[in-house]
């Protein structure tokens, strides 16, 4: 069965950020950073209801006219973080366009954003028939929290689920800049050969069954099971308890970790470590090769060697590489040797 998240660039190394994660078996998606989101279709855009953005550089941020335009007009919630400023930012997007006629829509667009500090959030409602005036919001805020790996260096969750949580890192860019994961509490693998031995047909209800044990759902509740997604009638009725024997096996969850648009430095090295330890999957920029190492440094971006030995330093299992400079052309190979070679010298020292 396929992981629980599917991660992928929205548009190729040398375009804007933005990470886009599905959910599998839900029309459901959240996403790192919103720059140009045009690659992501209407479809796809409607699944999202998560978008955390790293901070407000245009390329960054561009992606927020095209996924308002697509959510207005639909009842749709969207929930959005950024760091110190967010909010400003937010406002000024959405006071660039006149709402007269906003209060005639039939479906309300709602709009929560939230802006993190090290010591610090504060979140305002938006809302669409309301013109977008800012509400000051009372939405729960979840405890911060801290991973063992790096005690002085503390994560902030932004959002929990039963399932999972999105915590976030203050790095430094010459303005605030979060870096992101993405973690799930414990992971639910299916059983195929099971799932064929019993003739059960994947589909929703596979989601509905994960999220029922992510919920603590008592396992002598009875839980539907279908042998034909195409005919309701075809289902069967199995106790939560007798699935988890038959079908599945609980493990480690998915971790997916995202790293843009921050300075080699000690303080910020420490973090992305933390940030980015034991990822399953690591998304890390790698603006500029090594030999332009003093230029990345002015830029206060990474180069491919530097994300390579995070990487390596974090145990991520696997890393991909982005935000390459257009300044390199047709030079995604060089980067990706040099960023394995500092890899594999950081996990053989570890």
């Amino acid at each position: 069965m396929p992981p629980s998240f599917q991660p992928g660039l929205i548009n190729d190394p040398s375009g804007d950020p933005g990470l886009f994660i599905p959910f599998a078996f839900n029309r459901r998606a959240i996403v790192f950073d919103l720059g140009d989101i045009a690659a992501l279709s209407s479809r796809d855009a409607l699944k999202i209801s998560h978008v955390f953005v790293s901070h407000t550089h245009m390329d960054h941020f561009a992606g927020f006219d095209r996924l308002l335009r697509i959510m207005l007009g639909r009842s749709k919630t969207l929930h959005f973080y950024g760091p110190s400023g967010f909010l400003k930012n937010i406002e000024g997007k959405l006071s660039g366009y006149a709402w007269n006629l906003a209060e005639k829509f039939t479906q309300q667009l709602v709009i929560h954003a939230t802006e993190i500090t090290d010591d610090r959030r504060i979140a305002r409602r938006y809302d669409c028939r309301g013109g977008f005036q800012p509400i000051e919001s009372a939405l729960p805020v979840p405890p911060n929290f801290q991973e063992d790996v790096s005690p002085l260096f503390p994560l902030h969750i932004l959002y929990q689920e039963p399932s999972f949580h999105v915590a976030a890192s203050v790095l430094d860019h010459g303005i605030p800049c979060l870096g992101f994961s993405l973690k799930e509490n414990f992971r639910i693998n299916i059983r195929k050969e099971r799932m064929d031995a019993m003739e059960l047909v994947p589909g929703p209800w596979i989601y509905q069954f994960k999220q029922a044990i992510y919920d603590g759902r008592d396992t002598e509740s009875i839980f539907p099971v279908f042998r034909d997604n195409e005919a309701p009638a075809a289902r069967e009725q199995y106790t939560v308890k007798k699935l988890l024997e038959e079908i599945a096996i609980v493990s480690k969850g998915q971790k997916i970790a995202y790293i843009v648009d921050t300075a080699y430095q000690t303080a910020n090295v420490e973090k992305m470590i933390a940030l980015a330890n034991n990822a399953d999957h690591l998304f890390i920029e790698a603006a500029f090769l090594e030999k332009d190492k003093e230029h990345a440094a002015k830029k206060m971006h990474l180069t491919a060697r530097q994300a390579g030995e995070i990487a390596g330093l974090s145990g991520a299992k696997r890393f991909t590489l982005f935000h390459f400079s257009p300044r390199y052309q047709d030079s995604e190979r060089e980067f990706y040797a040099e960023a394995m070679s500092a890899y594999h010298l950081m996990t053989k020292r570890g």
